[in-house]
């Protein structure tokens, strides 16, 4: 067996991403002080949504990615998937950013074609490392 290294390296990547976008939601909350919920704050909403949405994929993600690695996928396909899989979780936080123009306002085409590729590149992901999977295991 081997040792899932582009795994690890992905899920090191992730979990950086993941502690930098808690870290904007605890400022935030501070600032504002929000302790508990949202307050009705719509920037406190997205900061939130980024970063559950990439706790949402990421764990799964770097399971199964460990997974293929350790079984029947090459680790060039690995290493692939895990770059788009880390590119894309990374766009899809800046399109869900509180920046101008990511509310679907003025520049908010630029922001939804990031969160549009953040957002197919993650189901890219999940359905290519699936049924490499399960086609290379049968």
């Amino acid at each position: 067996m081997t040792i899932p290294i582009i795994a690890a390296v992905a899920g090191a990547l992730l979990a950086i991403l993941q502690a930098i976008l808690m870290i904007l939601v605890g400022a935030h909350r501070l600032r504002n002080r929000i302790s508990l919920g949202t307050g009705d704050d719509p920037v406190l909403e997205r900061k939130i949504r980024r970063h559950g949405n990439l706790a949402e994929n990421a764990a799964l993600f770097i399971v199964i990615l460990a997974l293929a690695e350790m079984t029947v996928v090459p680790n060039d396909v690995v290493a692939i998937i895990a770059v788009i899989f880390v590119v894309g979780r990374v766009l899809h936080a800046i399109a869900l950013s509180p920046f101008a123009g990511t509310d679907d306002s003025g520049g908010g085409k630029f922001f939804a074609v990031l969160r549009a590729i953040g957002a197919f590149s993650t189901f890219g992901c999940f359905i290519a490392l699936g049924l490499y999977l399960l086609f290379g295991i049968f």
